[in-house]
């Protein structure tokens, strides 16, 4: 099969999809994050074709269990918030990472640096808006003094360092294993268990999507080839599924049915079950199989794998970050209208992390070339093969 043009968009054309592809996935997803397929459709009047306004109107400030966040109108979440947060320790560091840079850089910048937060509508620290799974980071690396690397055990095992992971495959784009090890070396200070592992898949999934040529396929087979327990076997099973779809439409129902065993939260989803978010290697997050899934069933079109994701409801506004950052990142087009809305709605420059990740990541991947050579020539005066360019 010939690529399709956009397959073989540049560098910096694939960095720039994935992070405002995420970012408008996210914002997307934020209003109508928490119901099912069915509560959005009858709210709306039909499914959700683009940004719309919040679920409450406006009485979200103090409507329940919602408020005081103002979810909707092209403001992005907390998913945004912590990528955006870790492209700027990729800027400080300006090299690969590991859980020590997350103590060292990330906690800081989460602690110490107020910045618009679009959900509150006012300047405040980034800690005062994420999630308890997220503020975790603070409690054990701050307060706590844990080990970065083992830090994130004990926390609430989800998608809370999958969300975040896109800059990880950017970094490492078209090297999937390389991004696989660094995110879950990273994600080790915030996660455990399968949460930990979706984070790893997450990358490895962005950083094949950046690869010459690829395709949905490409990406769930590199997603597949690395995945571990039941994080593979739900990837596996909800990928099946999708392949038998032609549209998100038809999808929606039967791929909550196809991760349904996988999920530890159950049906309702903001009464989660007793087992929910549990450690285990027999389970796995809800999020990153049917992002992968929407990306088939979208054939890699970025407005129909968001739109996809926004309309299963659920945790959607992850789902359609995770969707929104493969899809960017394999080139294929956001629509201009979003993302203009988002980025004026939530008072954010969506393209300048991408331009800098841009610059961090030839950065890094000169500085791995020179590694690689001092390698190369250290092992041949040992006796190793030698190595030719």
């Amino acid at each position: 099969m010939k690529p399709k043009p956009h397959q073989n968009a540049p560098l910096d054309e694939r960095i720039s999809g994935a992070l405002v592809g995420a970012a408008v996935g996210d914002a997307l997803g934020g209003p109508v994050e928490g119901y099912a397929p069915e509560q959005i459709l009858e709210r709306h009047g039909g499914r959700v074709h683009g940004i719309v306004g919040p679920w409450h109107g406006d009485a979200w400030r103090t409507a329940r269990p919602l408020a005081p966040y103002h979810k909707g109108d092209g403001h992005i979440t907390d998913d945004t918030l912590m990528t955006h947060a870790l492209v700027r320790v990729y800027a400080r560091v300006r090299d690969h990472l590991d859980a020590y840079a997350v103590a060292d850089h990330l906690v800081p910048d989460l602690m110490t640096e107020p910045r618009w937060i679009p959900e509150l509508e006012t300047e405040a620290l980034p800690l005062q808006r994420i999630f308890l799974a997220e503020k975790w980071l603070v409690t054990r690396l701050h307060y706590g003094h844990a080990d970065p690397r083992e830090a994130g055990t004990g926390n609430i095992v989800n998608c809370g360092a999958a969300m975040y992971m896109a800059p990880v495959g950017l970094v490492n784009a078209a090297n999937p294993p390389a991004a696989y090890a660094e995110a879950l070396d990273i994600a080790g200070a915030h996660q455990s268990s399968y949460g930990r592992e979706a984070a790893g898949v997450l990358a490895a999934a962005v950083a094949a999507a950046c690869a010459p040529g690829a395709t949905p396929d490409s990406v769930v087979s590199a997603c597949l080839s690395l995945a571990k327990d039941g994080t593979r076997t739900a990837i596996e099973r909800v990928c099946e599924e999708a392949s038998r779809h032609p549209d998100f439409e038809s999808a929606l129902r039967p791929l909550r049915e196809a991760v349904a065993p996988y999920d530890t939260v159950g049906p309702d989803y903001r009464s989660p079950s007793l087992g929910a978010r549990r450690p285990s290697r027999l389970h796995a997050i809800e999020e990153l199989p049917v992002a992968l899934g929407l990306l088939l069933v979208a054939q890699g079109d970025y407005r129909h794998a968001v739109l996809g994701a926004v309309n299963y409801g659920r945790d959607c506004d992850s789902i359609a970050t995770m969707a929104g950052a493969m899809a960017g990142a394999l080139g294929s087009p956001i629509p201009q209208d979003w993302s203009k809305t988002v980025a004026e709605a939530s008072r954010l420059d969506l393209w300048e992390p991408a331009t800098t990740l841009t610059a961090v990541t030839r950065e890094i991947f000169a500085r791995d070339v020179s590694r690689r050579r001092g390698h190369e020539q250290a092992f041949a005066s040992l006796g190793g093969p030698e190595c030719s360019d």
